[in-house]
């Protein structure tokens, strides 16, 4: 069950707006120790929420990485998530009426601001390990350049130093989904949600890759024409199943989100961001991963200072960060200890 902090000061943003009354939803699973060194933070990645257990299977569990017997595991919820965080969907206490459109564009550095606001207000002054995914790397690595004392062990996975032209591509293909929706534009929540669930069609694409598909959604007969195809299913699916439980706007927000993201920006260069990081750091890429390919880590293994590199052999694409748990937690554990 989620936690709910609320933050009694206004949040400014990167952009220079300003949100009032700002909620944060995390959730923690073990308990703090003594020394307070015992603390696992994880950034989730774009459709997530704060219950790790729930998205990243088999990890938080014993013997596991997120071993809740030795670790005390936070996760936030972040800004503009549909899970309790302060999203399209929350009361402007400026209005008292629903952000809706008016919720403004944020950033992942905005993102990780309000991670920071909640560890001060845990009294979490530095963590054992920051470890992310996806947009969840975006998170860490940002928080590692922000704040480099923070943490000791730094795991980047599956993830890169900036959005390049072909992930901002598949982002607004999904806002163009959206915005296609006739009801884009009505002051309602579930606004724009058949578009989402095209999005969301075209975002598995990207997720998981040729190989996967070509894997899991063969036809068990080869004979018959086929024009009702298992992937025509597949897709409807995961467009359903996100039609269920996100909201089209906070999705859309949160697009624009990974598209602003670069590290190098206010700092000069990638390089000389990186170079800041003084975490020990883990990077792990996907063979497969078409959305951040193994090719787009090289600045990571190159430029921060203290780096180890491992590449998973899978045919998962993008999503491989959640289906080979058991590779990646071998990978883990033997960084950690």
């Amino acid at each position: 069950m989620a936690q709910l902090y609320r933050h009694n000061k206004p949040l400014t943003l990167e952009s220079g707006e300003v949100i009032q009354g700002l909620e944060i939803a995390y959730d923690t699973f073990g308990t703090l120790n003594e020394a307070k060194d015992n603390v696992i933070w994880v950034c989730h990645a774009l459709t997530a929420n704060s219950d790790v257990a729930d998205w990243w299977p088999h990890t938080v569990e014993r013997g596991k990485f997120l071993d809740p017997e030795r670790y005390f595991i936070v996760c936030a919820n972040f800004l503009g998530s549909h899970y309790g965080t302060t999203s399209p969907l929350s009361v402007n206490p400026a209005t008292g009426r629903k952000w809706y459109y008016d919720f403004p564009r944020i950033t992942v550095r905005d993102m990780v601001h309000c991670h920071q606001i909640l560890a001060r207000a845990l009294g979490i002054e530095r963590v054992k390990l920051l470890i992310g995914s996806s947009i969840g790397g975006f998170q860490c690595m940002e928080w590692a350049i922000m704040e480099p004392k923070f943490m000791e062990n730094l795991a980047l996975i599956a993830t890169t130093t900036c959005s390049e032209p072909w992930a901002a591509a598949f982002n607004e293909s999904q806002r163009m989904a959206i915005r296609l929706d006739p009801t884009w534009g009505e002051e309602r929540d579930d606004a724009g949600i058949d578009g989402m669930a095209v999005a969301r069609s075209i975002a598995l694409i990207s997720y998981r890759g040729g190989s996967a598909y070509n894997a899991t959604q063969q036809e068990e007969d080869p004979v018959e024409a086929k024009f009702e195809r298992r992937a025509h299913t597949y897709q409807q699916y995961q467009g359903e199943k996100l039609r269920r439980r996100f909201n089209a706007l906070s999705y859309y927000r949160l697009s624009e989100a990974v598209d602003s993201h670069n590290i190098a920006r206010g700092r000069g260069s990638i390089a000389g961001a990186l170079e800041s990081i003084e975490a020990r750091t883990l990077v792990v890429a996907i063979s497969s991963d078409i959305l951040f390919p193994p090719e787009a880590h090289i600045p990571l293994r190159e430029h921060v200072k203290q780096v180890e590199y491992h590449l998973i052999e899978s045919s998962f694409g993008h999503d491989g960060f959640l289906v080979e748990h058991e590779k990646l937690n071998t990978i883990i554990e033997n960084f950690i200890n």
